[in-house]
């Protein structure tokens, strides 16, 4: 890589991210996230545009300022109704909309959008340059490599093509097939091989296109080894089931220190919001759940889960009881293993 292109990449809006995950990545989730990290990019569970147009708005799309950067994940295929969503997801306040190319749950491929959309790329074409000619924040799109029995050198490329011609600004690739036939979702998260020289040969072939890799990444320093060769990574289901990992994103991936010091410190910085949340009538299970991979691989992490399991379900649960959870786990710090 270039000092120029180095220097591009480093820049990149995208350089790490968060995945949008369904049930997971809630406002609660991405207010606790962003005490780990003030500089990921954060997105929300996939939003369908008939929910957005339709639904009771300030529940779905409602979001705290702590969270930006934060994007909104919109599921739809039809251009109209996405350009409208975007305009009420700008509305909102989001800083990106992003559309979901990606998802092969039963669900979307009944409503036409999702990972099947890569069958159509001139519909999602379509469905950008109307986002784009209704928003002034970036309009992004995550996919898959391809579907089924698509070469994924031919499906990927066409995609992208029209997307840039549609005026993407960034393109999020999770680097494996979606099989809509025959894999669940979550097969279709671990079974299909990863292809991350796939996306990087997308990167080479279009410099000009900010290119993120998600799919697989457990790791800050694994995030790091892909930015060597692409614009950006995000990482899903390790930066929700070990949270802390968060801790590594600013200091190792921007070069600034991390907001807190460290899990515990998180979860004092966590209280104010969520005393807010709980004020307003917010089960404490709901903003913990969250949190109960903090302090993996600690002395007192199994006793923190159980206690937060046990007791935080309770109507009554409040801050002391996240403080006794707490409490049950060993200030030590843990030796390498």
């Amino acid at each position: 890589m270039t000092a120029k292109a180095e220097k591009l990449n480093a820049s990149s809006a995208w350089r790490f991210s968060v995945a949008p995950m369904m049930d997971w990545t809630d406002r609660h989730c991405r207010a606790f996230h962003r005490v780990l990290s003030r500089r990921a990019r954060l997105y929300t569970e996939m939003v369908t545009t008939g929910a957005v147009l339709h639904g009771p708005r300030e529940r779905l799309l409602g979001f705290s300022a702590v969270e930006h950067p934060v994007a909104l994940q919109l599921g739809g295929s039809d251009p109209a109704e996405l350009a409208e969503a975007a305009r009420i997801a700008e509305g909102f306040g989001y800083d990106e909309v992003n559309l979901n190319v990606g998802c092969p749950s039963d669900r979307v491929q009944d409503g036409r959008f999702g990972a099947c959309l890569m069958r159509e790329p001139g519909l999602v074409g379509e469905c950008v340059a109307a986002m784009k000619g209704a928003v002034s924040v970036p309009v992004t799109v995550k996919c898959r490599i391809g579907v089924d029995d698509q070469d994924p050198e031919a499906a990927l490329d066409a995609l992208a093509g029209i997307v840039v011609a549609a005026g993407v600004d960034a393109l999020v690739v999770h680097a494996r097939k979606a099989w809509l036939q025959g894999l669940s979702p979550k097969e279709n998260r671990d079974i299909p091989p990863l292809d991350y020289g796939r996306v990087v040969r997308l990167k080479r072939a279009r410099p000009g296109l900010p290119v993120a890799v998600n799919g697989g990444i457990t790791t800050v320093a694994e995030a790091r080894e892909h930015l060597r060769d692409l614009d950006g990574v995000m990482m899903g289901r390790a930066a929700y089931s070990d949270p802390a990992e968060l801790l590594a994103v600013d200091p190792d991936l921007f070069g600034e220190a991390a907001p807190v010091a460290d899990a515990f410190a998180a979860v004092e910085a966590f209280e104010p919001y969520a005393a807010e949340a709980l004020a307003a009538g917010t089960r404490l299970h709901s903003l913990t759940r969250h949190m109960l991979g903090l302090f993996n691989g600690r002395p007192g992490a199994r006793a923190f889960r159980r206690h937060l399991a046990t007791h935080g379900m309770r109507p009554e649960a409040g801050l002391a009881t996240l403080r006794e959870a707490v409490a049950m786990v060993s200030r030590a710090v843990p030796e390498a293993a």
